[in-house]
């Protein structure tokens, strides 16, 4: 069952909350919605990717939604370069 996301979103559609542990579908259907703001075959430098999380949320820890995306296998990283996982960017296409 997908869970709305709209309790914690603001007007503009950004983020504002993170659910608790108990609510964690909720939590899953926003790392689902993040996910979306990635193109699936580019890569992202990890100051890319926070800044695209920074443009969509009000959450002050951006390391924390990057963690829960490639723990929740939305994100995958290779230390320098995030992508989202189901799409490897090509050689060259990189940040």
């Amino acid at each position: 069952m997908t869970k709305s996301i709209h309790d914690f979103q603001d007007e503009f559609g950004r983020i504002t909350t993170w659910p608790s542990d108990r609510r964690r579908a909720h939590q899953l259907a926003i790392l689902d919605y993040l996910k979306n703001l990635f193109e699936s075959g580019a890569g992202y430098s990890r100051e890319q990717a926070t800044q695209l999380l920074n443009d969509h949320t009000t959450l002050e820890d951006p390391a924390l939604l990057l963690r829960e995306l490639i723990e929740g296998d939305y994100l995958a990283s290779d230390g320098d370069v995030f992508w989202r996982a189901d799409g490897r960017p090509a050689a060259g296409r990189g940040s």
